[in-house]
């Protein structure tokens, strides 16, 4: 067994006191041998990570757009007297990502809310990209030095708005995508117990699957309030992943590459998280959102190592 590969970033960044917060990662649905017969599990794995992969790339154009806010008042656009002018990112080529969005979207197993999510941001994308990438050359090249800012104030009248929906449009597919990868990741990882038992591989999903729980329940800029008793069950249930892994780990050495110390470092992570929440009366905004780039950076590096963590050994 295998994951399909793919960093899948998604969640726009809060603004905290040490400013954006990284954006965080989707993890990959598991994908079971590729040489075994589809199920619907495995058809339903196939649509998500097609899913999952267009999000990872084209996230690119919410790193943009962060960027952009940086230096421009987006309700009055730039000036040419900004301190500094940063520009934009350039984008990524996700033409094959946008095809296979296209066919997951028209696949079984059907999934209405979703594929309607996925399918609306896919339009917004795709109407935003051409004009980021415009805007990027224009700034790259220094032309708003020469016409005064005048080209970069009327790309600014389609920045707003397009942008605008492109976020609105991916929040909707944010929130649809987490409902159907998580019945998809439950029907995944007890299909992965059916087939090989409570090994490496499904303790690695198991304890991935409860840290993007948690990890869903982080504050932002919009909900800067957490559900402190929605975390602390999420919590414990990462605990006892952890606690699971750990024994699996202890008793079968050499089962996982460099991944071992992951799963406790998070749990350190959220149990002072916690703490400092609780002393918010669960208010980020109080504190304790200081501590969010360095759990989300690591949680992005988790995500990353736990694709690659079952040993050749304990496959």
């Amino acid at each position: 067994m295998e994951y399909l590969k793919s960093l899948a970033l998604a969640a726009a960044a809060t603004l905290f006191a040490l400013g954006a917060q990284p954006a965080l990662v989707w993890q990959p649905a598991y994908a079971q041998d590729a040489s075994a017969p589809a199920s619907a599990t495995q058809l339903a794995v196939t649509k998500m990570n097609a899913y999952v992969k267009f999000m990872n790339d084209t996230l690119r154009a919410t790193d943009s757009l962060q960027r952009y806010r940086l230096w421009v008042n987006m309700s009055k656009g730039p000036t040419g007297k900004e301190r500094i002018i940063y520009g934009l990112y350039s984008l990524y080529d996700v033409g094959q990502q946008i095809d296979a969005v296209k066919k997951a979207a028209v696949s079984e197993p059907a999934m209405p809310d979703l594929d309607a999510a996925m399918m609306a941001y896919l339009d917004a994308y795709q109407k935003l990209a051409p004009v980021i990438e415009k805007a990027n050359t224009y700034y790259e090249r220094g032309d708003y030095k020469v016409d005064k800012m005048e080209g970069g104030k009327a790309l600014h009248k389609d920045i707003a708005p397009l942008g605008a929906a492109y976020e609105a449009r991916r929040k909707d597919a944010e929130t649809a995508l987490r409902v159907e990868k998580q019945k998809t990741d439950l029907a995944a990882l007890a299909a992965i117990e059916k087939a090989e038992g409570k090994k490496a591989a499904w303790h690695v999903r198991n304890t991935m699957m409860h840290a993007e729980t948690m990890i869903n329940l982080l504050p932002d800029a919009e909900n800067p309030v957490v559900d402190m008793q929605a975390f602390k069950a999420a919590l414990d249930g990462y605990t006892a992943a952890t606690t699971e892994f750990d024994d699996f780990s202890s008793a079968n050495p050499g089962s996982f590459i460099g991944f071992e110390s992951r799963p406790d470092t998070m749990l350190s992570e959220m149990r002072d998280f916690y703490v400092l929440l609780e002393k918010a009366k669960g208010d980020a905004r109080k504190g304790a959102g200081e501590s969010l780039e360095k759990i989300v950076s690591d949680y992005n590096l988790m995500v990353e190592m736990s694709e690659t963590a079952v040993s050749d050994i304990a496959r």
